[in-house]
């Protein structure tokens, strides 16, 4: 019963269903939002190895807080607010 489960076993479920789908049939982007969240720090890490193994085929928009799918990145886009009240973007390409 999927109510069992802990909110990061049901988000591992939900990961491994959706890179069985990219595996059959890749798609050329998807768009993922927060989908990391309830992972602990090791899980993310195998998230963020799926992601890089993935955009080979598969290019990803991923809204995230977590360190380790931000550094799988090859580029990174924030919102930062400066002592000016002001919001700013930024980018940040990856070598």
């Amino acid at each position: 019963d999927l109510d069992a489960l802990s909110g990061g076993e049901k988000s591992l479920v939900s990961l491994a269903a959706l890179f069985a789908l990219i595996a059959v049939s890749p798609p050329p982007f998807l768009v993922l939002d927060e989908i990391d969240a309830a992972l602990d720090e090791e899980n993310a890490r195998r998230f963020a190895e799926l992601i890089k193994e993935f955009s080979k085929q598969t290019q990803f928009i991923i809204v995230t807080h977590n360190r380790a799918t931000m550094e799988a990145a090859d580029v990174l886009y924030g919102v930062t607010l400066g002592e000016d009240g002001v919001s700013r973007v930024l980018s940040l390409k990856l070598a």
